[in-house]
């Protein structure tokens, strides 16, 4: 018999269920990433700005195939279909055609999430429209056994649909809207043609349309799940885990835009720790890798979430603290310094010399210009003497020092 303990050793069957998911999964997709299959908000904003601009790619294919595609079945129409049923159909696809074309011409990827829900959209309305458009002209019209057979085509127009979201990274919520609105677009154009509708026929389709959008988004999520793994093993530092330099340079450039654009703060500040050469040498690399670890868990555990950290190289770090204006991120950083940094081999508290600077009280004008004058006070507070922050030109109030960790 079962001991009262042994039940809870026993996995509930949600826990069973989870991790019999997970073996679905990429091998190279962490078990906490999990949830970014689920919901976009919780994706990098790298990650959001490839995705966006893939899903905005792949929309413009879609418009271009459907733009030359659509007007070619005209000419089957034409064989089978009285003349005034085929000028109706003629003119619903001219405009589709002319409507795919415009996609395809005048949307480009712009790297914005939203932007790309909109291109998403607008490739699924047209089509849809399309469809209950020429699915109602066609219940007006009493057709022969050939021109119903090629009316038949149209029907499956939602099935095509539904399996193109296929080819996008989506997630699961993503995935269950989309399919939404091609369920609620089929079960219209039932309705509007109710009394001419093979009803039985009609409920079988149906039914084969949830089945479709319950393997297309297999599908999108394991394409979704590759893609997180992928871009995760190209902006991430393999040692630390943070963000890689150009990574890092990426998010900056982002961040630059939407400060212009919003004309609000954004503060870099370049960290390079204190005297980590001689880690290396007294103590060995792996000991020196040990610090940087600790280092890095430390500082991001006192950053907040909307700030980026990133592993410039070697012992330097850098700090993207966007809406935030000087005093905010002066304040931010002597926090995270007296916070602690971790320690050194030998016990003592590690310190770090950092160059601050903020867009707007500094008036630059770009991102990397930015940077570098961040980097030129890294130097300034080196050469004044290590441990210190420094927010200041030269020639006015150079520096702060920042009180370490006792």
């Amino acid at each position: 018999m079962l001991q009262s303990g042994d039940y809870k050793k026993m996995p509930s069957l949600i826990d069973l269920l989870l991790s019999r998911l997970a073996t679905l999964l990429p091998s190279e997709l962490k078990s906490t990433e999990f949830i970014k299959l689920v919901i976009p908000h919780r994706h990098s904003m790298l990650m959001s700005q490839r995705r966006a601009t893939l899903i905005v790619n792949r929309v413009r294919l879609f418009a271009f195939l459907f733009a030359v595609l659509t007007p070619v079945w005209g000419i089957i129409d034409l064989m089978v279909f009285t003349y005034p049923l085929w000028l109706g159909l003629a003119t619903f696809r001219l405009l589709a055609c002319a409507a795919f074309a415009c996609l395809l011409l005048f949307y480009r990827p712009s790297g914005n999430l939203f932007d790309a829900y909109r291109a998403v959209a607008l490739l699924f309305a047209i089509p849809t429209v399309f469809y209950i458009a020429s699915h109602t002209l066609l219940g007006g019209y009493q057709l022969t056994q050939a021109s119903a057979v090629v009316a038949t085509g149209y029907a499956f127009l939602p099935f095509v649909l539904m399996a193109g979201l296929a080819i996008f990274p989506l997630t699961l919520l993503e995935n269950l809207v989309m399919a939404s609105v091609l369920l609620l677009a089929h079960a219209l154009a039932g309705y509007l043609s109710w009394t001419t509708l093979n009803w039985p026929s009609y409920a079988g389709g149906f039914w084969l349309l949830i089945l479709i959008a319950g393997v297309t988004s297999l599908a999108s999520l394991s394409q979704l799940a590759f893609m997180i793994a992928l871009v995760r093993q190209a902006i991430r530092d393999p040692l630390t885990g943070v963000f890689s330099r150009g990574s890092g340079q990426e998010i900056l450039k982002l961040q630059w835009d939407t400060a212009r654009r919003h004309d609000t703060g954004l503060a870099v500040a370049f960290i390079d720790l204190d005297h980590f050469k001689q880690i290396n040498d007294s103590y060995g690399h792996d000991a020196g890798d040990l610090v940087l670890r600790e280092c890095t868990q430390q500082m991001l555990a006192s950053l907040r979430s909307t700030d980026t950290l990133l592993r410039w190289g070697g012992e330097e770090f850098v700090v993207i603290m966007p809406d935030t204006d000087r005093e905010q991120a002066r304040l931010a950083l002597s926090r995270m310094i007296r916070s602690s940094l971790g320690r050194r081999p030998d016990g003592s508290p590690l310190t770090a010399s950092i160059g601050l600077a903020e867009r707007c009280v500094d008036f630059v004008e770009s991102a990397e210009e930015l940077l570098d004058l961040a980097d030129k006070r890294m130097y300034l507070a080196k050469t004044s003497g290590r441990n210190r922050l420094c927010f200041e030109a030269p020639g006015e109030i150079p520096s702060e020092t920042p009180l370490s960790a006792a």
